[in-house]
C-alpha cells in the first residue's frame, strides 16, 4: 500500500467538481477531480489549500488549511500591490 501527502490547491469548480492541483515541494505534480460534496465546508472557494492524503492513488484523506489558504491570499496581494505602484515620474521630481 503506497501513501503519499500532497499540498492541494482548489484550481477551480466545473459545475459540482472541484479540480484541486497537487503540489509536492512548492511544485504542481498533478490534479485530482472530486465531487464539491467531498471537499470540507470551509473550503468551498477556489485558491482553499487542503492537506491531501493518497493512498494507492485514492484520496483517503482531505483537510482545510485556513492557516496556510490566509498566507497565500496575503502575498498574492502583497505582489499585486507592488506591481500596481507606479515608479517616481521624472518630471515631478523635485
Amino acid at each position: 500500500m503506497s501513501t503519499q501527502q500532497f499540498t492541494g490547491v482548489i484550481d477551480r469548480f466545473e459545475e459540482e467538481l472541484a479540480v484541486i492541483l497537487l503540489e509536492a515541494d512548492g511544485e504542481i505534480v498533478d490534479e485530482i477531480v472530486l465531487d464539491r460534496a467531498e471537499l470540507p465546508a470551509a473550503a468551498g472557494h477556489p485558491d482553499a489549500v487542503l492537506a491531501v492524503t493518497l493512498t494507492d492513488g485514492e484520496v483517503t484523506e482531505l483537510s482545510y488549511d485556513a492557516a496556510e489558504t490566509e498566507a497565500r491570499k496575503d502575498r498574492a496581494q502583497s505582489r499585486f500591490d507592488r506591481l500596481a505602484e507606479r515608479p517616481p515620474n521624472e518630471d515631478n521630481s523635485q
